[in-house]
């Protein structure tokens, strides 16, 4: 068979449902063979939805997601997305055509060292240069790629290697399990827990990659220690369902649940990754007890000076440590949760216009059942939804929080929609970060992937006007118009709604939810309320 036969048979071997792309010249092979194939190819309208498609369908499905280009401008507009995936640890494979070998060693049209280019930002970065080590290199790939801490790898596949013949299967697949922590450090821990005062638990994003949110929910509740989550970990215990949660930390201001992490001894983070929420902001005095449970060693920092390290499989190091510790007694962090409760009940009669962050959250949270998915794009909208969207499922409410890349949310969107099709999916998105990559509309209508889109319009950067006013007084350089957003949803076939009125936007979602269209809300909202926080943060007294 050709070469691009044997790679395409390989993806099938590693369980790959769709690759998102484009075609071009140097990918023409691999593109011919796979109409052969069970695997779908979704065409997008630029490389970077490709790339944030693949993204958000890894860490959905918690298996690689793959994506495609040609050489040259389509390979380093995966760079972002990839990039992305990465940072934020969600697996995927990239593939890019290269011209001929027989041009690489030279300056050449559109030819860049594309393995070089993509070696910092992924987790292995590799060209085939001989049909026969096809096999391998796939196996690697894919490997790697969901091995813990998963990320991104990436493949340069040139053109004359993908029309050669070659003789090779497809090698045997497996996913090891992490080992299993020493027995001496889950006795450590479970003694430093033992004589804790008040203990509380960060949750990260490695409990969602390891499938571990359930053990997690056991061992708070056994042992009656609160749990605060990060902005990517949102949903690892139930918010409505448990009083131990006291919802996501990572504003970078004194927020009530830092108030916990002020008066905590002892700090257990769990699945924690340092990309997502910098130790010195959470732990400044440098002088708490920190328990580190994960299946990777822990990351060093002088903010996070670890004094037990339980590294192996997270599942089983919960209930191994929930059987030895001691349950706490009482409910010392209750008032960080029913603070913050409260502010998220302010607002839910709110009638001003245009809508506030807290109203708006409020309405989609009704609006939305308990497995629906929100993919948030980045921008001040972010930190608002990270703090007051109650999820009580994992992989429910989805945030970039490692690269933190704008434009994810709309191609993010497509692509949960095709991995949870029985789902809805809202991109809760800023108008800037919305037209990043508008044009990915086009694929989601072409795909009947039923989507709706909630558009956060300020006209302008509102987290970055946020911190200039903060910061500065002032703000420069922040403002932009925009189209008419309902002329453009109708322009790609899609449908459009505008929010003129309070009171307006609950009737509008469920509206657009019923209709199973690709679905356009434009809603205006007042961004007044972020300096009110930033305030009101700054003036908070403590509750516990």
């Amino acid at each position: 068979m050709k070469a691009a036969e044997l790679f395409v048979k390989c993806l099938e071997n590693e369980g790959v449902d769709y690759i998102f792309g484009l075609p071009g010249e140097e990918n023409l092979d691999l593109m011919d063979a796979l109409p052969e194939s069970d695997i779908r190819f979704v065409t997008t309208r630029h490389e970077q939805g490709a790339a944030f498609m693949a993204d958000v369908y890894g860490r959905i499905t918690g298996r690689a997601g793959c994506c495609l280009s040609t050489l040259g401008p389509g390979a380093t507009n995966l760079v972002t997305g990839v990039a992305d995936a990465n940072m934020d640890h969600a697996p995927v494979v990239a593939i890019a055509g290269q011209a001929s070998t027989h041009r690489l060693h030279k300056e050449s049209h559109q030819v860049l060292d594309l393995q070089s280019l993509f070696y910092p930002i992924t987790k292995y970065s590799t060209r085939v240069l001989s049909p026969n080590t096809i096999p391998e290199t796939v196996r690697k790939a894919f490997k790697d790629a969901v091995a813990e801490k998963s990320g991104a790898c990436f493949i340069e596949f040139p053109e004359n290697i993908a029309s050669m013949h070659v003789e090779e299967q497809p090698l045997p697949r497996g996913r090891p399990l992490p080992a299993e922590a020493p027995q001496e450090k889950i006795e450590q821990a479970a003694e430093a827990i033992s004589r804790a005062r008040y203990p509380i638990i960060m949750a990260g994003n490695g409990v969602i990659r390891s499938r571990a949110w359930q053990q997690l929910r056991d061992f708070a509740e056994r042992l009656n220690i609160p749990v605060a989550n990060t902005f990517m970990a949102k949903g690892v215990m139930p918010f409505f369902g448990s009083d131990l949660s006291l919802g996501s930390v990572g504003l970078q201001s004194n927020d009530y649940v830092n108030c916990g992490f002020s008066r905590a001894d002892v700090i257990i983070c769990i699945g924690y990754d340092l990309v997502e929420y910098h130790p010195y902001l959470w732990h400044p005095t440098r002088d708490r007890e920190i328990i580190h449970i994960d299946a990777s060693a822990a990351e060093v920092d002088a903010s996070y000076s670890v004094a037990t390290e339980v590294v192996g499989h997270i599942k089983h190091s919960l209930l191994r440590i929930a059987e030895l510790a001691t349950p706490q007694q009482g409910k010392p962090m209750r008032p960080l949760r029913d603070a913050l409760i409260g502010e998220m009940d302010r607002h839910r009669e709110d009638q001003g216009f245009p809508v506030k962050p807290q109203k708006l959250i409020w309405d989609l949270r009704t609006v939305l059942e308990r497995e629906d998915i929100v993919i948030c794009d980045v921008g001040a909208h972010k930190m608002w939804m990270a703090r007051m969207y109650r999820a009580d499922e994992p992989n429910t409410c989805l945030i970039s929080n490692g690269f933190a890349a704008m434009g994810i949310a709309v191609p993010g969107a497509v692509a949960a929609k095709l991995a949870r099709p029985e789902r809805t999916v809202v991109a809760a998105t800023g108008d800037a970060g919305f037209l990043m990559n508008a044009q990915e509309i086009e694929t989601a209508i072409r795909l009947n992937t039923p989507i709706v889109i909630l558009v956060w319009n300020d006209g302008g950067y509102g987290l970055i006007e946020w911190k200039q006013e903060a910061q500065f007084g002032r703000s420069s350089n922040v403002v932009f118009g925009n189209p008419d957003l309902v002329t453009f949803a109708e322009s790609f076939g899609a449908r459009g709604f505008r929010i003129d009125g309070p009171g307006q936007l609950q009737s509008v979602l469920k509206e657009a939810i019923a209709s199973q269209s690709v679905c356009i809300i434009d809603c205006p909202v007042d961004y007044r309320e972020n300096l009110k926080l930033t305030e009101q943060l700054g003036e908070m007294a403590c509750p516990v």
